[in-house]
């Protein structure tokens, strides 16, 4: 696993909340993508770069822990890390806080393919970048 991460700051909308003020289960993986999308970004990667050179980094897979409820207006940070790559596969991690308080857990699975939707291995270069120590 690579040191590398990235924190995003959220603000729990209204419009992601129950009648309660609680962030509703599905607004997590929304969440999850701004996190990987800014850490793509951080590490000079950006997702749209990664379409724009023939590959998708399809999600394969989706686990979220939840801990604790996000309430409305809540300002979150959302710690984002590469996980366990691999020629055609790749892992992120994912922690939201409310403070210091652990909300929930997650972890996304992606297969890299081609426009075709045919698994397909990573340049070298992007490999090198989400595998880099930082």
């Amino acid at each position: 696993m690579t040191a590398r991460e990235s924190r995003t700051p959220i603000r729990v909308r209204y419009a992601e909340t129950d009648a309660m003020g609680v962030a509703h289960h599905a607004t997590y993986p929304v969440w999850f993508e701004v996190g990987r999308s800014d850490l793509m970004r951080d590490l000079g990667l950006p997702y749209a770069e990664v379409e724009a050179r023939g590959y998708y980094l399809m999600l394969s897979g989706l686990n979220v822990e939840y801990r604790r409820a996000a309430r409305y207006d809540e300002e979150l940070t959302l710690v984002t890390r590469v996980g366990t790559v691999r020629s055609r596969t790749m892992t992120f991690r994912y922690e939201l806080r409310h403070q210091e308080t652990l909300l929930a857990t997650g972890e996304t699975r992606h297969i890299a393919t081609d426009r075709t939707y045919r698994p397909a291995r990573l340049p070298d270069d992007v490999l090198a970048l989400l595998t880099a120590e930082g």
